[in-house]
């Protein structure tokens, strides 16, 4: 909530409404996925354990990478892919595995290009933001910073700006 007030702070009144949005379409996302490999994979990074939430991840990413699922021809789940995707590299780069985590991040980006324009800053935020922040924990600031801003330059919407390399890539 803090973010949220600061944001509106700023002179941003729909801060907080768009934040619980984004918040509404992830419960209901998560609701509709059946199992849900992606809650699991949270639960074991959290715990530490990246080799587990890696390959949780994977099959998450395995879900919505068909045809059907995310295409040049349907869109409809290709956020959702991107996410995916971001997710893994984020478990990948803390798991120590950046080469990985740089090919999900590609991927992740690939899908981003099929997302529906509607959503895709949305979607964007969250991708560059998971990156961002994977790097970030690890050390890399230089690479954190960078994602940040190529996800600014992507035309991620202000989600992206609660990422901890945001306030090191703002000029001083």
């Amino acid at each position: 909530m803090a973010v949220c007030s600061e944001a509106c702070s700023r002179g941003n009144p729909f801060a907080l409404k768009r934040l619980l949005g984004l918040v509404a379409c992830a419960l209901a996302l998560a609701a509709c996925s059946s199992p849900s490999y992606q809650a699991a994979a949270i639960d074991a990074s959290q715990r530490g354990d990246q080799k587990t939430a890696i390959s949780l991840e994977q099959k998450e990413v395995a879900r919505f990478s068909t045809p059907k699922q995310c295409s040049s021809t349907n869109s409809f789940n290709c956020g959702t892919l991107a996410l995916a995707y971001s997710s893994l590299a984020e478990y990948q780069i803390i798991g120590g595995d950046k080469a990985a985590g740089e090919s999900s991040f590609g991927h992740a980006k690939g899908a981003l290009a099929w997302t529906d324009s509607a959503n895709r800053a949305s979607a964007a935020a969250m991708v560059y933001r998971d990156v961002s922040e994977a790097y970030w924990k690890i050390g890399d600031r230089e690479r954190a910073v960078a994602v940040f801003n190529e996800g600014r330059a992507a035309g991620a919407d202000s989600w992206l700006g609660t990422a901890s390399a945001a306030t090191a890539a703002t000029p001083k």
